[in-house]
């Protein structure tokens, strides 16, 4: 790795180093190492790697669209939108509100709430106290859109709101969110690059922090949390291109098939078949994006031999053909 820590965070037990580089070609990451001198210490749970293998696909946009600055007495009405959306308090304190909530929130410097499918709501000044002319809330805000839409894992798995505390997150969190209100008050050029890479990150500890601590798991953290199930979409995750079949994944749980896919279908709310079918789209929906990979190299990595056979299969589970998709980014990048 040649560039600039700008964060650096060990897991607890010291399983893991977390580093966020910025690179001296502007490009900025996050990468996540074993301690080698750990290798005979009893491992973590699988979540972290099967997580880790399903987030490294890099199948999920953050962007950052607005930098928000407000005094006195104020609210925002935000409408229900198609993508996720976030929002990160950079100074002061404000109130959310909701249909999705069951009760308001209040949010404080350094807190970010996700609501991953758009739900409308509305931020105001914080309820505690008369709000004066001089207090000031600052925030960033953004959006987040997952490739495959509906199929993507992670957009079944999260509840329509979740928030990550300042106070409750890990020492990197704070410092990505301290380096992205940074970047907004020094206003640097090229600030926008910096902020939806650096939102990125921040989003993917958030999703990380929510696996780890919620009490209420569904779908892909319900299942993750199954030592024997969470071994199998590790697998899934990392080799998408495999001829999985029904025997391949119990025997890789080391279940029978059907205790397998009675247990797969009850956690993840689908067959594994069809969970690995739309594990695929979802990568090809990715890839379809990059117009030098072909559309037979695409539908040959993950595991179809015949790209008519491909092409339908997309359209069917997608309903898109892989033509509009590269349409449509031909399209967003003339405009």
């Amino acid at each position: 790795m040649h560039g600039a820590v700008l964060a650096r965070h060990v897991t607890p037990g010291g399983f893991r180093r977390i580093d966020v580089i910025a690179h001296h070609d502007g490009r900025i990451a996050m990468y996540i190492e074993s301690h080698p001198a750990l290798a005979d210490r009893p491992r973590p749970s699988l979540i972290e790697p099967a997580l880790e293998s399903l987030l490294n696909q890099s199948m999920l946009r953050v962007e950052v669209v607005a930098e928000l600055h407000r005094c006195g007495s104020w609210f925002l009405n935000a409408p229900r939108y198609t993508s996720g959306l976030f929002h990160l308090v950079g100074a002061g304190r404000c109130r959310l509100e909701g249909p999705a909530l069951e009760s308001a929130l209040a949010l404080e410097a350094g807190d970010l709430v996700v609501l991953p499918h758009g739900d409308p709501h509305c931020l105001s000044a914080s309820a505690e106290g008369p709000s004066r002319d001089t207090d000031r809330t600052s925030m960033i805000c953004g959006q987040l859109r997952f490739f495959g839409n509906a199929h993507h894992p992670l957009s079944h798995a999260l509840p329509s709101c979740f928030v990550v505390r300042s106070q409750e997150a890990g020492p990197t969190f704070r410092q990505l969110s301290s380096m992205m209100v940074g970047i907004v008050e020094e206003g640097l050029v090229g600030r926008q690059v910096l902020l939806n890479k650096l939102a990125d990150a921040l989003f993917t500890l958030a999703i990380c922090h929510y696996a780890r601590y919620t009490d209420e798991r569904r779908g892909l953290f319900a299942a993750l949390a199954d030592p024997r199930i969470c071994k199998v979409l590790h697998a899934v995750h990392d080799a998408p291109g495999q001829a999985w079949t029904m025997q391949s994944m119990a025997a890789t749980a080391c279940m029978s098939r059907s205790a397998f896919a009675e247990r797969f279908t009850q956690l993840m709310k689908m067959p594994p078949m069809q969970y690995v079918t739309q594990w695929r789209v979802s990568i090809a929906a990715q890839l379809l994006r990059d117009r030098q990979q072909s559309v037979a190299g695409i539908a040959q990595q993950l595991g179809y031999s015949s790209e008519a056979a491909f092409r339908r299969l997309f359209k069917r589970v997608s309903g898109m053909s892989p033509g509009k998709i590269r349409a449509d980014v031909v399209s967003t990048a003339l405009n």
